[in-house]
């Protein structure tokens, strides 16, 4: 019984794509109507961020910031790098906005008192993300970023 159903409902799914694929003529003129695009291949929006910056102890490193990707712009002084490293860790499937997840034992070391926040879209979800470089996990999470966010002295 039920592999006749499913061969029953791979039938059916067989005959709806042709369908679907299949030019429609109208008055003897061929109709080839543009099928939308699946998911998977629609234009994906422009990643944007808004990158803020403090205490860093480089000059010109602290501010706010527009970093755009796809293509790369914006007011980031170094907006084609950011772009790429992004691209990098959206290759390698990583979250670089994730918090440390709790309970995470970090080395108890002070990198500076540098912060930023990081705030827009990227690869479509919202993003809303601030660092510190307060220990162990934190410094590690932020030179993850570089240079999306600056080399931070401490």
């Amino acid at each position: 019984m039920s592999r006749r159903f499913s061969l029953a409902t791979v039938f059916a799914a067989s005959v709806a794509a042709v369908a679907a694929f299949a030019p429609t003529a109208s008055a003897g003129v061929l109709d080839l109507a543009p099928l939308p695009l699946p998911p998977l291949f629609q234009e994906q929006e422009p990643d944007r961020l808004t990158v803020t910056v403090a205490q860093t102890n480089i000059t010109r490193a602290d501010g706010t910031y527009e970093l755009t990707c796809g293509p790369s712009g914006g007011t980031h002084p170094e907006a084609e790098s950011a772009c790429a490293r992004l691209d990098e860790l959206a290759g390698e499937r990583k979250d670089p906005f994730a918090p440390v997840p709790e309970g995470q034992m970090c080395t108890m070391q002070m990198g500076g008192p540098a912060t930023a926040r990081v705030t827009g879209t990227w690869q479509g979800r919202s993003v809303d993300a601030t660092f510190s470089r307060e220990n162990g996990c934190e410094i590690s999470r932020w030179q993850n970023l570089v240079p999306v966010l600056p080399a931070a002295r401490g």
